[in-house]
């Protein structure tokens, strides 16, 4: 994208957002410390100024000390404050399995909160970072995102939004973070979804399972991080094997949990397979094509097991630009076998290390 591209449309989202400004009482601005939400914060704030409060709901799914590392990082950009309502969330999900009515739940409690802050400061506005891509899964059915808001929605919540973002796809969103003058670790930074650890912790929500995703997040990131990569992260699923396959081509287990794919655009829901060994005569990046997507979205190959522990680990690493499609991080194996490693020393109840080797599509990134 062109430079002048960019000065056009940032001009045009200033001009929009400028000619609310008789209209906004005032305008709570929800940032997670992505670039999605912590741009729309600052362009929002460019436009219509002190009618702006960005703040940081801490809704128990975040990363270690998140709160405080984004109200830090942004000193100087935007005067952060955090709102601690991890409980509150935790305890409204815990038990749920399926992943969509996971998603909805999280949204429900996310804007009954969003919206107990704007009363509080008397604001009847918000600002989020809804992007394209955000638009484009809600509707065509892949996954319901958090923050794409419906009449019905905004109607129950009783507030109006401001979304500077929604028209960008994520690599224009950069273009126009650097053109705004955002500091690289912000614009390079991967991004974090909005329900957050919630749909990497897979399957069924539990403590338990909750704080090893929020754990291995923390070495994972630090693992990958600064190697050029859109996106790098752990998810967690029970060991509960339905099927298993062993041949002299191919062996592989099939796992009771369901995770989400997308095809021609529509959402798929079925089983993980992880490969076993090494498949004879397929490239190891290719063997996601052995599989029917519909039925199994994401293929992993096993890089570390033992024989005990009740937790699989799928390492998930992509590279795109609009996050539409995307394609796998290639990692040396021994490096992927010497993460493993440090996993199950680090982490004694997690059985099999798995690499998700498949692209978007068939998969989407995240697992829920």
């Amino acid at each position: 994208m062109s430079g002048i591209d960019i000065v056009f449309i940032a001009n045009k989202i200033i001009e929009k957002l400028s000619a609310l400004r008789t209209e906004v009482d005032c305008a709570i601005a929800c940032v997670s410390g992505g670039i999605d939400s912590t741009t729309s914060a600052i362009i929002a704030k460019k436009a219509l100024g002190e009618k702006v409060y960005p703040i940081f709901i801490d809704t128990g799914f975040m990363r270690m000390n998140e709160g405080i590392k984004v109200k830090k990082a942004l000193e100087g950009l935007l005067d952060l404050e955090i709102h601690d309502y991890a409980e509150q969330f935790i305890s409204r999900i815990e038990g749920l399995e399926d992943a969509e009515e996971k998603r909805i739940a999280f949204r429900e409690m996310f804007y009954t909160v969003v919206k107990k802050i704007a009363d509080e400061k008397g604001c009847s506005w918000v600002v989020q970072g809804t992007i394209k891509a955000d638009v484009i899964e809600t509707v065509g059915g892949i996954k319901t995102q958090h923050n794409v808001l419906t009449n019905a929605i905004l109607q129950k919540y009783g507030f109006k939004v401001i979304e500077p973002l929604i028209d960008l796809y994520k690599n224009e969103v950069r273009a126009l973070a650097k053109y705004l003058g955002l500091p690289n670790w912000l614009i390079e930074r991967q991004p974090f979804p909005g329900p957050g650890l919630l749909i990497r912790t897979v399957g069924k929500l539990y403590r338990e399972k909750l704080e090893l995703v929020r754990r291995l997040t923390d070495l994972v990131e630090q693992w990958f991080s600064e190697r050029g990569f859109s996106q790098y992260f752990p998810a967690v699923w029970e060991y509960d094997v339905i099927e298993h396959r062993d041949s002299k081509e191919l062996s592989y287990d099939v796992y009771k949990v369901m995770v989400t794919g997308v095809l021609e655009g529509k959402r798929t829901y079925g089983h993980p397979v992880i490969v076993r060994g090494s498949p004879i005569s397929v490239d190891l990046y290719n063997v996601y094509k052995l599989f029917e997507p519909k039925l199994y979205p994401h293929i992993l190959i096993e890089i570390g097991g033992r024989d005990r522990g009740g937790y699989v680990v799928a390492i998930r690493i992509v590279k795109t630009e609009n996050f539409i499609v995307a394609d796998v991080g290639r990692v040396g194996i021994d490096e992927l076998k010497k993460l493993a490693e440090t996993v199950m020393r680090l982490e004694p109840e997690v059985r099999v290390v798995a690499y998700d080797v498949t692209p978007k599509p068939p998969a989407t990134i995240e697992y829920e």
